[in-house]
């Protein structure tokens, strides 16, 4: 039961994170009111941050700022780490 609930949960915080991305690069092109670097990170910390890191790739959007190359792929893993620690230790 809680697999399946977090399991929807992360679908949906995933999706919701590729779409900010989404929303954020044709915000971008234009130049119309952006969202927030902070906003895009905190949801990529909630759980989203395969979402964001597809979205980057599909939308090329964040591509030049290190910060978003090397701290998504990062967030991702750390959250991969003690995803398998946990599944572990709760075994």
């Amino acid at each position: 039961m809680i697999y399946k609930i977090l399991g929807i949960y992360f679908l949906l915080i995933n999706l919701i994170s590729f779409c900010m991305m989404g929303l954020d690069k044709n915000k971008a092109k234009r130049n119309k009111w952006r969202i927030p670097e902070k906003s895009l990170f905190c949801s990529a910390l909630l759980g989203g941050s395969l979402g964001a890191i597809i979205s980057m790739r599909i939308f090329h959007h964040k591509t030049r700022h290190w910060y978003f190359v090397w701290g998504m792929p990062f967030i991702l893993f750390v959250q991969l780490v003690l995803t398998v620690g946990l599944y572990y230790y709760f075994k």
